[in-house]
């Protein structure tokens, strides 16, 4: 009997995924494991497997489209079965149910009703444990299994790291809490799976672990039930026919003999993102897969001269070229937005003269263990300032301000994929040399994607730096939970007038965001002339 696919929830925040690419196609043969497609998600691009086995008989979405989670994209069943009812009947269903029910006790006793399919599988006799993906920190939604350290077979006890997990900001251990035989591993090395995604199975050896898989499932299909009886939007039927007598979609990267290219996920996205034809890059995972490391490396040949002639538009020639936004885009589009528009900022810049610090810091450095950069005294006299302003030290809560009385910096950092914000904790009680340490090792970390939950957690202040990029002055959207923001940008030698007469000097700009449910104008400019004190004299961050 024809089955159909749907778009899974393939993390906490998805609300719909887009069809990066289809790798099978209307007719083709599909056994359970096999990927049918990649699928674009908030979070990353992951590959879409088939529980089921057939032929896959219909496409519902074309590639580069988005449709929303339990959306219809494909049905697979036996050859030359007709499917068109039962798109019918479900797309009609779903639109249906919420109209017949004129009473809320209705909807709420059907969605109580457990489904009898979930009943049928009984797991009890199965000495097996379903391995999940744990939520690693409080902001990861999904994980990248970036390497196996056991394989199937293994015998595991208790406490023993099987796997090396790459959330969105570190490469974690994932230990095991079962004793027994690894007899399933769901997830390749470089792919992604969402939090309580299955991963693996330890057990008894020869123990039925797919059935405990299929039970699984049902259970997973059978939580979602209730919470589909109310919902309105679904794909219209007439979307069916229309894609059924399209011509099958390609794979994304292919070799010249028809062969789909190994690669992981992110290696796809980051060689879209600089240009880089994946055909071209030689993989150094595992069965020739091309991974992370490979694009980094990746020298591209010299590109045929006619080739880049014939892109070029003609001379007056208007032209464009549009893409999708990304869910990643969407969600950071999003989060940006709520920060922007939900918190009301306002701005305060002041000039600061660096003359002394530039002094003290070529002083210090002759007899430092590390080299202080401007950065770090920036820090320092921020975690000084702070000390003496807790109002600006604080969060809103919505019922209630939180002032804090420990002082942890955010330090904002930026990496390829975008930016991370780890945290010097205690900042004002320590020296300048062990935050100019602590902040190399954690810019370090960051970059290499080794930071821990305890490194990015709980700041109560953060500063962002562009002066190295050569910007004289910006504004910075608040990080929260905190209320302000402090903007750095770099030294400039510039004409100032000192006691009536013009000199030149080092002047370097700072702007604070202030969130003004909590920080007042007067807190946040008494705040700005501390540091200024401070950074204009630097002798006071030592006291």
């Amino acid at each position: 009997m024809a089955e159909i696919i749907r778009m899974p929830k393939m993390s906490d925040t998805m609300e719909e995924g887009v069809i990066a690419a289809w790798l099978k196609k209307v007719g083709d043969t599909v056994k359970p494991g096999d990927i049918l497609a990649e699928v674009e998600t908030d979070k990353a691009t992951m590959e879409l497997e088939s529980y089921e086995e057939g032929v896959l008989l219909h496409i519902g979405v074309k590639e580069k489209d988005s449709v929303p989670v339990d959306g219809i994209i494909a049905v697979i069943g036996e050859k030359g079965e007709s499917f068109e009812e039962l798109i019918q009947e479900s797309s009609n269903g779903e639109a249906k149910e919420p109209a017949a029910e004129k009473g809320e006790e209705k909807v709420e006793s059907e969605a109580a009703t457990p489904s009898p399919a979930a009943e049928k599988i009984d797991t009890s006799s199965i000495a097996a444990t379903v391995i999940t993906m744990p939520k690693m920190s409080d902001t990861m939604q999904e994980g990248t299994i970036s390497a196996w350290l056991k394989k199937v077979g293994d015998e595991i006890k208790s406490g023993e790291v099987i796997a090396e997990v790459e959330t969105d900001k570190a490469t974690m251990e994932l230990e095991s809490y079962e004793d027994g035989t690894l007899l399933h591993i769901g997830v390749e090395a470089g792919n992604s799976v969402p939090v309580d995604g299955v991963i693996a199975v330890i057990g008894e050896k020869g123990a039925d672990f797919e059935t405990l898989l299929k039970a699984q499932k049902a259970e997973g299909k059978s939580e979602e039930k209730p919470t589909e009886a109310p919902k309105k939007e679904e794909p219209k039927p007439a979307a069916a026919p229309q894609t059924n007598s399209a011509p099958a979609a390609a794979p994304a990267a292919v070799t010249s003999d028809g062969d789909r290219v190994k690669a992981s996920p992110l290696a796809k996205k980051m060689a879209e993102e600089k240009g880089i034809d994946i055909q071209q890059v030689a993989g150094s995972g595992e069965g020739g897969r091309i991974v992370k490391r490979d694009i980094e490396n990746f020298v591209p040949s010299a590109a045929p001269v006619t080739a880049s002639a014939s892109t070029a538009p003609a001379l007056g020639q208007e032209s464009y070229r549009e893409e999708n936004v990304s869910q990643m885009r969407k969600v950071i589009a999003k989060r940006l937005a709520e920060s922007k528009f939900g918190a009301p900022h306002f701005y305060l810049t002041m000039e600061i003269n660096m003359d002394k610090a530039i002094e003290a810091r070529k002083s210090m450095n002759e007899i430092s263990p590390v080299k202080i950069s401007f950065n770090d005294m920036v820090i320092k006299a921020s975690a000084a300032a702070l000390r003496q302003h807790p109002k600006v030290n604080s969060s809103w809560l919505g019922d209630k301000i939180r002032y804090n009385d420990h002082i942890h910096i955010g330090m904002a950092v930026a990496v390829e994929e975008g930016l991370l914000v780890p945290v010097i904790r205690f900042a004002d009680s320590k020296s300048l040399s062990q935050i100019s340490n602590e902040a190399k090792s954690l810019g370090g970390k960051a970059k290499n994607k080794e930071l821990q939950p305890k490194d990015w957690e709980g700041n109560t202040f953060t500063i962002s730096n562009l002066g190295m990029f050569g910007i004289d002055e910006f504004t910075a959207i608040i990080n929260p939970p905190d209320a302000c923001i402090l903007a750095v940008g770099g030294i400039k030698e510039t004409v100032i007038v000192s006691n009536g007469e013009m000199k030149i000097g080092n002047i370097m700009k700072v702007t604070l965001s202030c969130d003004h449910r909590v920080v007042d104008g007067a807190v946040g400019s008494a705040f700005l002339l501390t540091l200024k004190s401070l950074l204009e004299d630097p002798v006071r961050i030592l006291i």
